[in-house]
């Protein structure tokens, strides 16, 4: 009778799991999907090329094998047209007509019978062998293989594609890749304007744009928590794996959710942080944080799962922060740390040549005055730095561990 017992429960375990997608289920998939996406063979995934192509293929073959039921114009394809205007301040004309560049989105659906339906996107583009929006300073071209932008958001989308065709849920979903996102959105822009789903049967919008590189303080920095007043409750309620959450309010951004947000879209974009490998041929697969990734996405899941009762949620409008950013045309050659939330501009890297790095400034120093100005966090340091020209000398005082140190600079 024991026997019989032990028999049953492992059956029912069995029969558990199969609508379950284990950690180890989602490590192997998110390696063999950055691994093919962040690879020399698809020269950068840039839009209009051969590798976008097959960049496109790949995540449509994965929506297939999954079951997704395709949702495009073409099969999983949506296919648009971007006219580049020849005057720079004109904005890039996006449609299907023109001999402009053909760019695609991949757009896959699961269709569970219910009113609303819950959009996850995530861009596959990135910049090929670098050019415009590069910053590579090296000689000659080099393939920009953009394994955590953004081969990691797209290997996101397809494990939690994976993880949601086998769970029962109450809406709908939507999981799309866009492209053209490193051009100026022009993928999600495209699509939110054709959408191939009724726009106002959206319930929210879930962005994922480099979420490969958790760091060892488990920082994730979530946009648009403004975007609806539910937002600010469930974020910290479903955060059970000790992530530091930074959050920002606005809805607009320089990635796709900003697209669905202009619709009137409750949306929240992730992000793990800047680096120094950011548009450099150097954001290789090798450094992606894997066991990182897992905790994101399963963030991800529990807070769709924590929202699964829910009916529509309601839309706010927020402030534009990026309409407010000061203008400057003089660099320090840092890359600031996004998430970093004490008092301060904390760098995460530094470019040799730079004025930074002629100061004799490291990653991890933390930038507490530049000129007169005392900074207090990254628009104190961006308003701080707009007051200069190319030629002006300073001075810049930054804390390096418990120490204090001044340098001289000249931008």
């Amino acid at each position: 009778m024991k026997r019989l017992y032990t028999i049953l429960a492992l059956a029912f375990l069995a029969s558990a799991c199969t609508d379950f997608t284990t950690d180890k289920e989602l490590m192997t998939g998110l390696k063999e999907d950055i691994t093919y996406l962040a690879s020399d063979d698809l020269e950068g995934r840039a839009i209009g090329t051969d590798g976008e192509v097959l960049a496109a293929k790949y995540i449509a073959d994965k929506f297939r094998e999954i079951g997704l039921e395709p949702k495009g114009t073409d099969r999983y394809f949506q296919v648009f047209k971007v006219n580049k205007p020849s005057n720079p301040h004109e904005e890039a004309v996006i449609g299907t007509n023109g001999e402009g560049i053909s760019g695609r989105n991949v757009v896959g659906y699961i269709d569970n019978g219910a009113e609303y339906t819950i959009a996850l996107g995530a861009h596959y583009d990135h910049l090929g062998y670098g050019n415009e929006g590069s910053l590579y300073r090296g000689e000659g071209q080099a393939i920009h293989n953009g394994a955590d932008d953004n081969a990691s958001g797209t290997a996101a989308l397809i494990q939690l594609a994976e993880i949601y065709a086998g769970k029962k849920a109450n809406y709908n979903f939507l999981f799309v890749a866009f492209s053209g996102e490193e051009n100026g959105l022009w993928g999600s822009n495209y699509y939110s304007k054709n959408s191939t789903v009724s726009i106002d049967s959206i319930n929210y919008m879930i962005n994922m744009d480099m979420v490969g590189r958790l760091k060892e303080d488990n920082s994730l920095a979530i946009y648009g928590v403004g975007t609806s007043p539910v937002w600010n409750e469930v974020i910290n309620k479903v955060n059970y794996d000790s992530l530091k959450l930074i959050t920002t309010e606005s809805g607009v951004g320089p990635s796709d959710h900003t697209s669905f947000y202009l619709q009137d879209i409750p949306v929240l974009h992730f992000f793990t942080g800047q680096h120094e490998d950011y548009h450099r041929p150097t954001d290789d697969e090798d450094k992606i944080n894997y066991p990182g990734m897992i905790k994101v996405i399963r963030y991800i899941e529990r807070l769709i799962d924590n929202l699964d009762d829910k009916e529509r949620l309601a839309f706010t409008k927020t402030k534009d922060d990026s309409g407010d950013s000061p203008r400057f045309t003089v660099s320090l050659g840092v890359v600031p740390d996004y998430l970093y939330d004490g008092k301060g501009m904390r760098i995460d890297g530094v470019t040799e040549g730079k004025p930074a790095s002629a100061a004799g400034m490291e990653k991890g120093d933390v930038v507490m005055k530049l000129g007169d100005s005392t900074i207090v966090d990254m628009m104190g340091y961006m308003r701080a730095l707009s007051v200069f020209e190319s030629g002006d000398e300073t001075t810049v005082e930054f804390k390096r561990g418990e120490e204090i140190k001044t340098a001289k600079v000249k931008f």
